[in-house]
C-alpha cells in the first residue's frame, strides 16, 4: 500500500520537500563541476600545444571582436592563470557537492526511520 504525501506527519513532508531541494542543488553543483572539468582539460591541452610550439610562432587571441598578435609567455600566463582560477572553483565545487551529499544521506535516514516509527505506531 503507498503512502499519500499528504498523509504523513507535517515534520516528514517538510523533510521530504529539504530532500528534494537538497537534491536539485547537488544535480546542479555536480553540472557545474563538470563543466570545470571540461574547461580544465580544454586550458591544459592549450597550454601543452602551445609549449609544443616554437617561441617565434605567431600566436593569436580573441579580443572581443577583434584577433591580435600577441607573445608566447603572455598565452601561457594567462592560461596558467585560469586554470588556477578553474582550479579553485573545482575544489569549492567539491567540496559543497560533498556537504549536500552529506545532508541528502542524512535526510534520507531521518525519513526512514520516521516512516519506519509511523508504520509501527
Amino acid at each position: 500500500m503507498a503512502i499519500r504525501f499528504e498523509d504523513l506527519p507535517p515534520q516528514v513532508q517538510n523533510q521530504l520537500q529539504q530532500l528534494q531541494q537538497f537534491q536539485q542543488q547537488f544535480e546542479m553543483v555536480v553540472q557545474q563541476r563538470l563543466q570545470i572539468d571540461i574547461k580544465l582539460k580544454e586550458t591544459q591541452n592549450a597550454i601543452d600545444e602551445i609549449n609544443k610550439i616554437d617561441d617565434s610562432t605567431p600566436i593569436y587571441k580573441g579580443v572581443g571582436n577583434l584577433i591580435v598578435k600577441t607573445g608566447k609567455e603572455e598565452v601561457i600566463k594567462e592560461l596558467q592563470e585560469e586554470k588556477e582560477t578553474l582550479e579553485v572553483r573545482k575544489k569549492a565545487l567539491e567540496t559543497q557537492e560533498k556537504r549536500l551529499k552529506e545532508k541528502i544521506e542524512e535526510l534520507q535516514n531521518k525519513v526512514q526511520e520516521a516512516l519506519k516509527g509511523g508504520k509501527a505506531g
